[in-house]
Protein backbone atom coordinates (compact mmCIF):
# COMPACT_ATOMS: atom_id res chain seq x y z
CA UNK A 1 0.00 0.00 0.00
CA UNK A 2 1.58 3.69 -1.36
CA UNK A 3 0.97 6.32 1.35
CA UNK A 4 0.32 9.19 -0.28
CA UNK A 5 1.96 12.76 0.51
CA UNK A 6 0.54 16.28 0.51
CA UNK A 7 2.00 17.94 -2.31
CA UNK A 8 2.53 22.13 -1.89
CA UNK A 9 1.12 23.98 -5.07
CA UNK A 10 1.74 27.44 -6.33
CA UNK A 11 -1.30 29.31 -8.60
CA UNK A 12 -1.59 31.54 -10.99
CA UNK A 13 -4.98 33.39 -11.93
CA UNK A 14 -8.34 34.09 -10.52
CA UNK A 15 -9.21 31.51 -8.22
CA UNK A 16 -13.10 31.55 -8.75
CA UNK A 17 -12.85 30.64 -12.26
CA UNK A 18 -14.21 27.70 -13.16
CA UNK A 19 -12.28 26.32 -15.25
CA UNK A 20 -8.88 24.59 -12.90
CA UNK A 21 -5.61 23.13 -15.37
CA UNK A 22 -3.49 21.34 -12.25
CA UNK A 23 0.79 21.20 -13.47
CA UNK A 24 2.89 18.16 -13.31
CA UNK A 25 6.54 18.80 -13.66
CA UNK A 26 9.40 16.42 -14.86
CA UNK A 27 12.10 14.91 -13.15
CA UNK A 28 14.25 17.08 -11.26
CA UNK A 29 12.40 20.01 -11.97
CA UNK A 30 9.38 21.94 -9.21
CA UNK A 31 6.21 23.45 -10.10
CA UNK A 32 7.20 26.67 -10.82
CA UNK A 33 9.26 25.69 -14.10
CA UNK A 34 5.99 25.35 -15.32
CA UNK A 35 5.16 29.00 -15.10
CA UNK A 36 5.01 29.74 -18.80
CA UNK A 37 1.45 27.26 -18.83
CA UNK A 38 0.38 28.85 -15.65
CA UNK A 39 1.05 32.67 -17.17
CA UNK A 40 -0.86 31.60 -20.73
CA UNK A 41 -3.60 29.80 -19.02
CA UNK A 42 -4.22 32.31 -16.53
CA UNK A 43 -4.58 34.95 -19.11
CA UNK A 44 -7.44 32.86 -20.97
CA UNK A 45 -8.91 32.83 -17.95
CA UNK A 46 -7.79 29.58 -16.32
CA UNK A 47 -7.17 29.36 -12.46
CA UNK A 48 -3.56 27.01 -12.47
CA UNK A 49 -1.70 24.95 -9.61
CA UNK A 50 1.33 23.36 -10.27
CA UNK A 51 2.65 21.03 -7.90
CA UNK A 52 6.01 19.87 -6.38
CA UNK A 53 6.64 16.12 -7.07
CA UNK A 54 7.45 14.06 -3.56
CA UNK A 55 11.19 14.40 -3.03
CA UNK A 56 11.15 17.60 -5.53
CA UNK A 57 11.23 21.31 -4.57
CA UNK A 58 9.43 21.85 -1.18
CA UNK A 59 7.29 18.57 -1.12
CA UNK A 60 8.01 15.81 2.07
CA UNK A 61 10.62 13.57 1.24
CA UNK A 62 9.81 9.83 1.07
CA UNK A 63 11.49 6.52 0.36
CA UNK A 64 9.37 5.43 -2.33
CA UNK A 65 9.82 6.84 -5.55
CA UNK A 66 7.87 4.09 -7.51
CA UNK A 67 5.33 5.13 -10.46
CA UNK A 68 3.05 4.05 -8.47
CA UNK A 69 3.69 6.71 -5.37
CA UNK A 70 4.36 9.35 -7.90
CA UNK A 71 0.46 8.65 -9.31
CA UNK A 72 -0.89 8.04 -5.50
CA UNK A 73 0.02 11.81 -4.95
CA UNK A 74 -1.48 12.86 -8.24
CA UNK A 75 -5.01 11.38 -7.13
CA UNK A 76 -5.33 12.29 -3.99
CA UNK A 77 -4.78 16.30 -5.05
CA UNK A 78 -7.67 17.90 -6.64
CA UNK A 79 -9.95 20.81 -6.95
CA UNK A 80 -12.41 21.33 -4.14
CA UNK A 81 -14.94 20.23 -7.38
CA UNK A 82 -13.64 16.98 -7.05
CA UNK A 83 -12.19 17.03 -10.86
CA UNK A 84 -9.77 19.22 -12.88
CA UNK A 85 -11.11 20.87 -16.12
CA UNK A 86 -7.42 19.90 -17.82
CA UNK A 87 -4.07 18.40 -16.34
CA UNK A 88 -0.36 19.33 -18.08
CA UNK A 89 2.20 17.32 -17.38
CA UNK A 90 5.76 17.16 -18.34
CA UNK A 91 7.74 14.29 -18.71
CA UNK A 92 7.46 12.18 -15.23
CA UNK A 93 4.58 14.51 -14.98
CA UNK A 94 3.49 12.88 -18.16
CA UNK A 95 4.00 9.24 -17.15
CA UNK A 96 2.16 9.78 -13.97
CA UNK A 97 -0.77 11.80 -15.07
CA UNK A 98 -1.28 9.22 -17.95
CA UNK A 99 -1.64 6.21 -15.13
CA UNK A 100 -3.93 8.63 -12.78
CA UNK A 101 -5.81 9.54 -16.04
CA UNK A 102 -6.41 5.28 -16.85
CA UNK A 103 -7.27 4.79 -12.92
CA UNK A 104 -9.59 7.63 -12.66
CA UNK A 105 -11.54 8.84 -15.71
CA UNK A 106 -13.03 11.83 -13.80
CA UNK A 107 -9.63 12.58 -12.19
CA UNK A 108 -9.67 15.45 -15.08
CA UNK A 109 -11.48 16.42 -18.31
CA UNK A 110 -8.57 16.59 -20.33
CA UNK A 111 -4.76 15.80 -20.35
CA UNK A 112 -1.83 17.54 -22.40
CA UNK A 113 1.34 15.53 -22.30
CA UNK A 114 4.34 17.46 -22.85
CA UNK A 115 7.58 15.30 -24.32
CA UNK A 116 5.95 12.54 -21.78
CA UNK A 117 7.82 9.77 -20.56
CA UNK A 118 5.27 6.84 -21.66
CA UNK A 119 7.94 3.95 -22.33
CA UNK A 120 11.59 4.02 -21.88
CA UNK A 121 14.22 1.45 -23.34
CA UNK A 122 17.37 0.55 -21.34
CA UNK A 123 19.68 2.82 -23.67
CA UNK A 124 16.59 6.50 -22.65
CA UNK A 125 16.76 5.12 -18.94
CA UNK A 126 20.66 5.43 -18.93
CA UNK A 127 20.26 8.70 -20.91
CA UNK A 128 18.04 9.76 -18.32
CA UNK A 129 20.65 9.11 -15.46
CA UNK A 130 23.19 10.84 -17.22
CA UNK A 131 21.48 13.94 -17.93
CA UNK A 132 20.64 13.78 -13.89
CA UNK A 133 23.73 13.79 -13.23
CA UNK A 134 25.08 16.28 -15.28
CA UNK A 135 22.75 18.63 -13.93
CA UNK A 136 23.87 18.09 -10.44
CA UNK A 137 27.09 18.66 -11.57
CA UNK A 138 26.92 21.93 -13.68
CA UNK A 139 23.73 23.33 -11.22
CA UNK A 140 25.14 26.73 -11.16
CA UNK A 141 22.85 29.83 -12.80
CA UNK A 142 26.25 30.31 -14.92
CA UNK A 143 26.70 26.92 -16.13
CA UNK A 144 22.69 26.82 -17.06
CA UNK A 145 22.75 30.19 -18.97
CA UNK A 146 25.62 28.48 -20.83
CA UNK A 147 24.10 25.45 -21.66
CA UNK A 148 20.70 27.10 -22.51
CA UNK A 149 21.87 30.61 -23.95
CA UNK A 150 18.25 30.89 -25.32
CA UNK A 151 16.01 30.46 -22.29
CA UNK A 152 14.37 32.68 -20.55
CA UNK A 153 16.46 33.73 -17.23
CA UNK A 154 13.65 32.96 -15.39
CA UNK A 155 14.00 29.00 -16.34
CA UNK A 156 17.39 29.43 -15.58
CA UNK A 157 16.82 30.81 -12.14
CA UNK A 158 14.18 28.26 -11.58
CA UNK A 159 16.46 25.27 -13.12
CA UNK A 160 19.43 26.64 -10.33
CA UNK A 161 16.70 26.29 -7.40
CA UNK A 162 15.14 23.11 -8.82
CA UNK A 163 18.66 21.66 -8.06
CA UNK A 164 19.58 23.21 -5.16
CA UNK A 165 15.63 22.30 -3.51
CA UNK A 166 15.23 19.19 -5.02
CA UNK A 167 16.45 15.72 -3.14
CA UNK A 168 19.38 14.33 -5.12
CA UNK A 169 18.73 11.27 -3.66
CA UNK A 170 15.26 10.74 -4.48
CA UNK A 171 15.90 11.87 -7.93
CA UNK A 172 18.69 9.66 -8.49
CA UNK A 173 16.53 6.94 -7.06
CA UNK A 174 13.33 7.49 -9.23
CA UNK A 175 15.10 5.66 -12.48
CA UNK A 176 16.37 2.38 -10.13
CA UNK A 177 13.01 1.94 -8.69
CA UNK A 178 11.31 1.76 -11.71
CA UNK A 179 13.74 -0.95 -13.75
CA UNK A 180 10.42 -1.03 -15.77
CA UNK A 181 9.31 2.20 -17.20
CA UNK A 182 6.46 1.28 -19.82
CA UNK A 183 3.16 2.96 -19.06
CA UNK A 184 1.89 2.03 -22.72
CA UNK A 185 -1.16 -0.19 -21.60
CA UNK A 186 -2.54 2.77 -19.17
CA UNK A 187 -2.05 4.99 -22.18
CA UNK A 188 -4.24 2.86 -24.49
CA UNK A 189 -7.13 3.12 -21.40
CA UNK A 190 -7.31 7.14 -21.50
CA UNK A 191 -10.74 8.05 -22.41
CA UNK A 192 -10.45 11.49 -22.27
CA UNK A 193 -8.94 14.08 -24.88
CA UNK A 194 -5.62 14.47 -24.64
CA UNK A 195 -2.50 15.77 -26.54
CA UNK A 196 0.75 15.37 -26.69
CA UNK A 197 2.89 18.12 -27.47
CA UNK A 198 6.41 16.75 -28.44
CA UNK A 199 9.89 17.61 -28.97
CA UNK A 200 11.39 17.62 -32.20
CA UNK A 201 13.21 13.97 -32.56
CA UNK A 202 16.16 15.99 -34.46
CA UNK A 203 16.56 17.87 -31.26
CA UNK A 204 15.72 15.40 -28.77
CA UNK A 205 12.48 13.70 -28.01
CA UNK A 206 11.11 10.51 -25.67
CA UNK A 207 8.25 10.73 -28.08
CA UNK A 208 8.72 9.40 -31.45
CA UNK A 209 8.99 6.55 -33.95
CA UNK A 210 6.97 3.58 -33.22
CA UNK A 211 6.20 4.56 -29.82
CA UNK A 212 4.06 7.27 -31.45
CA UNK A 213 1.83 5.28 -33.44
CA UNK A 214 1.13 3.08 -31.32
CA UNK A 215 0.07 5.08 -28.62
CA UNK A 216 -1.76 7.20 -31.32
CA UNK A 217 -4.19 4.08 -32.13
CA UNK A 218 -6.19 5.10 -28.79
CA UNK A 219 -8.44 7.90 -30.97
CA UNK A 220 -8.48 10.34 -27.77
CA UNK A 221 -4.87 11.07 -28.52
CA UNK A 222 -3.48 13.83 -31.13
CA UNK A 223 0.09 14.67 -31.18
CA UNK A 224 1.73 18.21 -31.87
CA UNK A 225 5.75 18.74 -33.02
CA UNK A 226 7.57 21.67 -31.65
CA UNK A 227 9.74 22.13 -34.26
CA UNK A 228 13.31 23.17 -33.13
CA UNK A 229 12.85 22.34 -29.12
CA UNK A 230 14.06 19.56 -27.60
CA UNK A 231 12.81 17.85 -24.20
CA UNK A 232 11.38 20.34 -22.63
CA UNK A 233 9.37 22.63 -24.90
CA UNK A 234 7.84 25.25 -22.73
CA UNK A 235 11.52 26.52 -22.39
CA UNK A 236 13.11 26.02 -25.78
CA UNK A 237 9.90 26.98 -27.66
CA UNK A 238 7.53 28.67 -25.10
CA UNK A 239 5.50 30.57 -27.39
CA UNK A 240 5.09 27.70 -30.06
CA UNK A 241 4.18 25.23 -27.02
CA UNK A 242 1.60 27.88 -25.24
CA UNK A 243 -0.32 28.45 -28.65
CA UNK A 244 -0.17 25.05 -28.91
CA UNK A 245 -2.06 24.21 -25.71
CA UNK A 246 -4.79 27.27 -25.73
CA UNK A 247 -5.38 26.38 -30.18
CA UNK A 248 -6.14 22.69 -28.90
CA UNK A 249 -8.73 23.87 -26.01
CA UNK A 250 -10.01 26.39 -27.93
CA UNK A 251 -10.84 23.86 -30.24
Amino acid sequence: MVAPVVLPRIAWGDPSSARRALLVHGLGSTGALMWRFGEALAAAGWYAEAVDLRGHGRAPRALDYSIEAFVSDLLHTRPSEGEWSLVVGHSLGSTTSVVASARDPRWTQRLVLIDPAIYLSEQQRQEVRDSQEESFAASSVEDIRAAHPHWHPQDVELKHLATTEGSRWAIEQTTPQNPSWDVRPEAAEVSVPTLVIAGDPEVYSLFHGDLVDEVLTNDNFSLTVIRGAGHSPQRDKPDETANALLAWLES
